[in-house]
């Protein structure tokens, strides 16, 4: 049976024998989508969504450059990457110029295979084993990444990893001090963390971490962590990895998560967006770093670094650069920010607002001050009634996630504030 179903249940129940009952869906009632154009996706009936949560089309769905480029390099050669290819060196001569700290890049198809790459340079670098991340943080979804995922503190099932507490603001691990000693209190548990790892023989290769902390709820951090953490990790013999898959790509209104929060990486990792659809990730290092990771592995990717990566990939930046998409996420993302701010005291539910760029977070609790993943699901799911996609997020599934395209217009902004009230409201 091929085409569309007579009805979303039948749809539903060949979904469930073709890919096993259990994949994951949105929403409490499933929505089928057909068609996308910059910011808006529209279902089957032709019912226009504003898309507050995809950063995959960071350009937006369709856009006529990118779909023109994939076209017309599909069209005259894709090959693997053991010919030249012009497109794909300079996509990474541009990548790693843009990023400034990073010298050269191995290209892959997604964020897991990057992340993996990242880990492995990071031990062939340093000729240890042990790898922190933070406790609630997810990479992808492999063995080797997969085990990063939701890791407790403390946790040893893993020999060669050990997780610490996310930093933030609003639930430190020690309550009531202040700013700059909760930041040496963090720096403490990584400390911790490092010893443990060396103690029990795995050595310590690296620190990874998404910039922003985007997982774990765009949590605000201590100001000062980051450069502490940075110190400390060089100072014990590690490399830092930052996972710039989500943080990257003007997504924060910059062009690079860690541009705002005083952290120099070693290793750079980004996927989702470069290539807007078209599977493409890449994992950038001094060369010294990478040209070890080669020499070690004969590292091979039959679908990276081809000719229609890097035709997509340039084109994707050179959209970005000359559509002001950087800017536009700054502005309009800190207009947004600001104006949920302000519903803070007015909104039931509502504790916290926070983010960077077009990535939000809007944190809500119930009447003790827990987190509340029922109310932040139940607003989600009324958005979408409304007419404006978005999801839950963060360490304990509070949070509705706001991150849409960058071509996100003004006006549907504005509108979505308009719709959260309505939900909020009547929620």
């Amino acid at each position: 049976m091929t085409g569309i179903s007579a009805t979303p249940d039948d749809l539903l129940a060949r979904r469930d024998r073709a890919f096993g009952r259990g994949a994951k869906l949105f929403y409490d009632e499933p929505l089928h989508l057909v068609r996308g154009l910059g910011a808006s996706l529209f279902d089957t009936a032709g019912r226009r969504y504003v898309d507050m949560y995809n950063n995959v089309p960071c350009v937006g769905h369709a856009h006529p450059r990118i779909v023109e480029a994939m076209a017309r390099q599909q069209a005259t050669l894709n090959t693997h990457s053991r010919y030249l290819s012009e497109p794909a060196i300079a996509l990474a001569e541009r990548l790693t110029a843009r990023q400034r700290v990073t010298e050269s890049a191995v290209f892959s198809c997604s964020g897991t295979e990057a992340i993996e790459i990242a880990l492995r340079m990071a031990r062939m670098a340093t000729a240890a084993q042990g790898i922190v991340c933070t406790n609630h943080t997810y990479h992808g979804n492999n063995t080797v990444v997969g085990a990063l995922t939701n890791l407790p503190a403390g946790d040893t099932r893993h020999a060669d990893i050990r997780s610490i507490p996310f930093p933030e603001l609003l639930r430190p691990i020690t309550p009531g001090i202040a700013e700059e000693a909760l930041a040496d209190a963090y720096v403490e548990s990584l400390k911790a963390a490092i010893d443990d790892l060396k103690a029990s023989g795995q050595g310590f290769a690296a620190l990874i971490l998404c910039p922003i902390l985007a997982n774990e709820g765009l949590p605000d951090i201590p100001e000062t962590f980051m450069a502490k953490a940075a110190a400390l990790v060089r100072a014990e013999g590690g490399l830092i990895i930052a996972d710039e898959v989500q943080a990257g790509y003007g997504r924060s209104g910059t062009w690079w998560g860690y541009d705002h929060v005083g952290l120099t990486p070693d290793i750079v990792v980004t996927g989702k967006p470069m290539g807007v659809g078209l599977p493409l990730a890449a994992t950038c290092a001094r060369r010294d770093v990478v040209e070890q990771f080669r020499a070690e592995t004969r590292y091979f990717n039959t679908f990276a670094a081809s000719p229609l990566q890097g035709a997509v990939g340039l084109a994707v930046l050179d959209v970005i650069e000359e559509e002001g998409l950087v800017e536009h996420a700054r502005t309009l993302g800190a207009e947004l920010k600001a104006a949920l701010r302000q519903r803070l005291g007015h909104t039931p539910g509502l504790i916290d607002v926070r983010g960077k760029g077009l990535f939000l977070a809007a944190e809500f609790v119930d009447a003790d001050g827990n987190p509340d993943a029922h109310r932040a699901f139940t607003l989600v799911c009324a958005l979408r009634r409304e007419g404006f996609l978005t999801s839950v997020d963060g360490a304990f599934n509070n949070c509705v996630k706001i991150r849409p395209p960058l071509v996100l217009p003004r006006a549907d902004a504005m509108a979505f504030l308009d719709a959260f009230d309505r939900v909020c409201a009547s929620a």
